[in-house]
């Protein structure tokens, strides 16, 4: 049996960082936005369709990010249209990563985890968790984006403390030792339920 782990949280929390440390204690690990630059390449699945719905979106065979940014930027509608293409192969793709996967506890590091009622799916959520003021430096400072193009990320996003009060488990991503310690934890209990289950 396999236990399925959902983790999430918001931008600039340490989900990425978090999900490998779950790799290096022996966890299977999906990634949903691995999973999307995947349909996004040359030959992915996404590319067809895509290029049948928005001919514009497409840019060396490959699907444009930027491209979709701006066509969104004209047609907001065009944003369920595109959701209504990449969630499904996401969601086929996460299966297929189920039924490969060779470990005990598998994690999904999905970060709109309860904002698509995606927890519904999964045996128990951990949230990844920093004080806001850490979080806005860690984002800002990667020099990808201005403070006004996070507050829209963050302002489509749940509230991280309404994430972190939703999940089973909450790890606090301040440093890097504190965040392997909780990492260990989780999974040493998650194994010890299994165990004596």
């Amino acid at each position: 049996m396999m236990f399925l782990l959902g983790l999430t949280g918001s931008i600039g929390m340490g989900k990425s960082t978090t999900a490998e440390m779950f790799a290096q204690m022996g966890c299977a690990v999906w990634d949903a936005d691995a999973a999307v630059h995947r349909l996004y390449r040359q030959g992915g699945a996404a590319v067809a369709p895509m290029a049948k719905a928005f001919p514009d979106a497409i840019v060396d065979g490959a699907v444009s990010r930027a491209a979709l940014k701006t066509i969104i930027g004209q047609d907001p509608s065009a944003l369920k249209v595109i959701e209504g293409i990449v969630h499904p192969l996401v969601l086929q793709d996460r299966k297929s990563f189920m039924e490969s996967a060779n470990a005990d506890i598998a994690v999904f590091d999905i970060p709109l985890l309860f904002e698509t009622g995606a927890e519904r799916e999964f045996d128990a959520v951990a949230c990844v968790f920093v004080a806001e003021e850490i979080q806005r430096q860690r984002v800002l400072d990667r020099g990808t984006m201005t403070a006004e193009q996070l507050d829209m990320i963050i302002a489509k996003q749940l509230p991280a403390r309404e994430k972190a009060d939703r999940a089973d488990f909450v790890i606090v991503t301040d440093t890097l030792e504190h965040a392997r310690a909780q990492v260990e934890d989780v999974v040493k209990q998650i194994r010890k339920d299994m165990d004596d289950a």
